[in-house]
């Protein structure tokens, strides 16, 4: 199913709410003016009733009455919508005027005001004559001065009061119909013209694909609501344009890195399968592939290692611990390589850190690893420990060839290697170039930095841990 049109869908939100603004106040401004109307109607009434029961009541008998007839009728002149009614007690006419045929048909009820009761709006009623003619009434009594009565009746014709509110009403509708139309016509071309932008925004995303991982988001005189979807738009699209360029680098060297022991695999296969050999031979090759193989294993270990702690959900199961009582174990582990190559170690300082464990001792190790492939004979290395500055800072230092200032950084590069003229020899062969790689994801873990300061004093790798209560 086809989704609906954004610019559309506002565009009658926007109509119809137009329309119930129209509504309600049309609808108030109806409801005034019909109460209006009939207030100032209902006055007209009130006071023509109580103008002609006071001149009534000033006359002495129905003979009076009947000279005094346009005096009465005085009170509904200049009003074509008013007529007057008098009958005495024994229902006989005594005076009527601009009574409708209408109004002659309507059997006007018993009730009526007392002579003495005040005339009020609330004392007028509704009738509706046989063809549907609406009219407004109020009955009185009036006393004459030799003591008889007579009722007086003044209604008025509302038909012209509903037929002016009709098509105050109809013009109503047609003007909320025709705002409500206009407003979802000009709402929706400003709306158009203010999502131009977005359109711009999704032509422009359209160009960023896996051959253009440079592109970015370029709109110009874009709302200032929009440059922070922009700005986080271009920002993600150089998260995937680094990712997918450190993935491909990573697979490339992985790929190159895991053919060199694939290689040396099969080329030793294939000469010791040249021709017959001694089982010394055999021996020989046997462990030489057994090292190549336990070499791609450590690869593929760590290489599954770095995938897992960049994984969002990684676990770390912190623990206080002093650091100088892990870095002498660790020391006590590397004795032995440590001797073969002619290197003293030496742990120095004191400091309590709270860390994942495992992880610390992995750091550390292939810190110490690494200064022992690079470490010249009778040197030293120095594992040290202080607490600075908010944060324990773990350092692993070894005499030797100083790193060029432009490597420090590489060095922490998945695959990378130093130049083996660096190396002492002791376990070249060993190394992965991920080592430094796996320390780095390790600190990143702990909030904390590893980073390598080189002089000609030798290299030191320093691990920054920030203090965790």
């Amino acid at each position: 199913m086809r989704s609906r049109s954004l610019t559309a869908t506002l565009a009658l939100a926007f109509a119809g709410t137009t329309l119930a603004v129209f509504a309600l106040v049309g609808s108030y401004v109806y409801t005034a003016l019909a109460h209006e109307v009939s207030t100032q109607d209902d006055q007209d009434i009130v006071l023509a009733a109580r103008h002609m029961r006071r001149l009534t009541q000033e006359l002495t008998n129905a003979r009076d009455l009947r000279e005094h007839r346009e005096r009465l009728e005085t009170q509904v002149l200049g009003n074509g919508a008013l007529s007057a009614e008098m009958v005495d007690s024994s229902g006989q006419v005594l005076m009527q005027h601009n009574l409708s045929k209408a109004a002659l048909g309507i059997a006007w009820p018993a009730v009526q005001l007392d002579p003495t009761e005040q005339i009020t709006a609330a004392s007028i009623t509704a009738l509706t004559a046989s063809h549907g003619t609406p009219f407004r009434q109020v009955a009185t009594g009036a006393r004459l001065t030799d003591g008889s009565t007579v009722k007086i009746i003044v209604m008025r014709d509302v038909s012209d009061r509903w037929l002016l509110l009709k098509k105050y009403r109809d013009r109503l509708f047609l003007a909320s119909g025709a705002g409500a139309l206009l407003a979802f016509l000009m709402s929706y071309l400003l709306i158009r013209q203010s999502l131009r932008p977005l359109r711009e925004i999704a032509h422009s995303a359209a160009d960023f694909t896996t051959e253009n991982l440079s592109a970015r988001i370029v709109v110009r005189k874009v709302p200032r609501e929009l440059e922070t979807l922009i700005a986080s738009l271009n920002g993600m699209f150089s998260g995937f344009e680094h990712g997918f360029n450190r993935l491909s680098r990573f697979t490339a060297d992985l790929a190159h890195d895991m053919r060199t022991p694939l290689a040396n695999l099969r080329g030793s296969t294939e000469v010791a399968l040249a021709r017959p050999r001694s089982s010394e031979e055999y021996q020989t090759l046997l462990a030489s592939n057994l090292e190549e193989c336990d070499r791609l294993s450590r690869m593929i270990e760590n290489v599954l290692f770095l995938a897992r702690a960049e994984h969002p959900n990684f676990s770390r199961h912190l623990l206080a611990f002093d650091v100088d009582e892990e870095l002498l174990k660790i020391a006590d582990y590397f004795e032995g390589i440590a001797e073969d190559a002619g290197i003293r170690i030496r742990v120095t300082g004191h400091a309590r850190l709270k860390a994942d464990i495992e992880l610390f001792r992995r750091a550390v190790s292939n810190l110490l690893a690494n200064a022992v492939r690079f470490t010249p004979r009778n040197a030293e290395i120095v594992l040290s420990v202080a607490e600075r500055d908010g944060a324990v800072r773990v350092e692993v230092a070894n005499e030797g060839v100083p790193l060029d200032a432009n490597l420090l950084e590489r060095v922490f590069d998945r695959f990378y290697r130093a130049d083996p003229s660096r190396t002492n020899g002791a376990s070249a062969s060993g190394s992965t170039g991920l080592g430094l790689a796996i320390v780095r994801t390790i600190m990143e873990l702990h909030g904390g930095r590893a980073h390598a300061e080189s002089d000609p004093q030798g290299t030191r790798f320093v691990l920054t841990f920030p203090l965790v209560k």
